[in-house]
């Protein structure tokens, strides 16, 4: 179906502004593309805290792990053009990887998560790539490799940066600006320029909530594993904030730059974090899904072949991920929607059917016949960013795949569709995973199918 832009914009614009007036937004800004061509951008709020900044078009925002997906495109580029398979071994192309268990991983292995090298046991700097990398070479698998998967938090963009350093023989970032970013004039960096400061929205912290209870906690291996297991379920956020335990370790994995202010300096900025370090537009993080979503092509070039593209879209690992204990798949490099997800989807809906209005897709309160505030919507948010963990974050084709940020930033390539979609944000909310604000508006667009 052919989204119709007039429709679109009718649809999405009152969504978008009640995120600033409902659910506490400061800045943001929305981008959707189809069939090559942007349908709509939509921005909005202020770049700061005081509001004196307004988020103008051409305002850049960190998309933390959204950068993910910009590695990984980046890492499959440099394995097609190489003509590398993603079944082969990680060590034939990095030999200092294999040893401690990990002789027989495989690129596609390394992709999904599979690899087992989310937490490392050695206390490194994030910032010293050398160590990072020595560190990854000398670790024992956190798991069997192949056996189960985790989201490598902070561990993934040195692993793929490195692979690209040792294939291509130039770093991710400048594989990236020299690849696509500057053919495609795309205003999304891994390692910002100086001059590009002037236009940074700054990113601010999730505002002061309850925490989750450290308690009652499965950490480890989830019990039985089961594909249906209930919503809400995971104890990932208590773990989180919970020293010792198996998520606390992983994104801390390497250690270094966990304050979300630390984030806003312009040295830090200029650094090609890979991991969460990319800032950029929602048009342009949208555009490049585009040429994802549309077969590998845009403007009469193309950049990914056919089995290329397969490989994004294929899901090599789904089931109850180790880090976040709910059901995640990944392809090579990108998450996609569980299949146990969408047999969740019922449930969930089930068990909030008094928080968010049918029609408004929002919570809502109704008096006898006069409308109410409901309960505070930012408790209402955090409470639902608990519980979308297993639901369905990529519209409705089984074919989606993107990857999120921190917070609230999210993007993803829709090729059954043409569709790619981007959101980006300064005002962080206590989720990893993608919340209302977003979630809301891609409900909006494929209920218009």
């Amino acid at each position: 179906m052919q989204l119709d832009a007039d429709k679109l914009r009718q649809r999405l614009e009152p969504l978008f502004q009640e995120n600033f007036e409902t659910f506490g937004e400061l800045g943001a800004a929305i981008s959707v593309w189809q069939n090559g061509k942007e349908l709509i951008e939509l921005h909005g709020g202020f770049r700061d805290a005081r509001r004196e900044q307004p988020w103008t078009g051409d305002t850049i925002v960190l998309i933390w792990s959204a950068t993910k997906g910009i590695g990984s495109a980046c890492l499959l580029h440099v394995l097609q053009e190489h003509k590398i398979d993603i079944e082969r071994h990680v060590g034939e192309v990095w030999p200092e990887f294999a040893q401690a268990g990990k002789e027989t991983i495989t690129l596609g292995q390394l992709l999904s998560h599979q690899a087992g090298l989310a937490a490392l046991d050695r206390k490194v700097d994030l910032l010293d790539y050398a160590a990072v990398i020595d560190a990854l070479a000398k670790q024992e698998p956190n798991w069997p490799p192949g056996t189960a998967h985790g989201y490598h938090a902070r561990t993934f963009g040195f692993l793929v940066d490195e692979l690209v350093r040792r294939i291509s023989g130039i770093k991710l970032a400048e594989y990236w600006r020299k690849t696509f970013a500057e053919p495609l004039g795309l205003d999304l960096w891994i390692g910002l320029p100086e001059k590009g400061n002037a236009r940074v929205a700054t990113m601010y912290a999730p505002k002061g909530g309850k925490q989750p209870e450290p308690k009652d906690r499965q950490s480890g291996p989830v019990a039985a594993a089961t594909r249906t297991r209930p919503v809400a379920s995971s104890d990932f956020y208590a773990d989180l904030a919970t020293k010792g335990t198996f998520a606390h370790k992983v994104f801390a994995s390497p250690f270094g730059l966990n304050a979300i202010s630390a984030m806003n300096k312009p040295e830090i900025r200029a650094l090609p974090i890979v991991s969460f370090g990319g800032i950029g537009s929602a048009s342009a993080l949208a555009k490049f899904y585009a040429i994802l979503a549309n077969g590998g092509r845009m403007d009469g070039r193309e950049f990914f072949s056919e089995r290329t593209i397969t490989w994004m879209k294929m899901a090599l690992s789904d089931g109850i991920d180790r880090v976040f204990q709910i059901p995640t798949a990944f392809s090579a490099g990108f998450m996609k929607d569980s299949r146990p997800t969408r047999e969740n989807l019922t449930a969930l809906s089930s068990q909030v059917p008094e928080r968010i209005d049918r029609v408004f897709q929002i919570p809502t309160a109704f008096s006898a016949g006069f409308m109410k505030d409901s309960r505070p919507p930012r408790e209402n948010l955090t409470a639902l960013s608990n519980q979308v963990s297993e639901r369905s974050i990529f519209g409705k084709s089984m074919e989606a795949f993107g990857h999120p940020g921190a917070g609230g930033s999210h993007a993803f390539a829709d090729p059954e569709n043409g569709i790619s979609f981007a959101y980006v944000m300064n005002q962080m909310e206590q989720s990893v995973l993608p919340n209302e604000k977003s979630l809301r508006l891609v409900d909006a667009i494929y209920a218009m199918w």
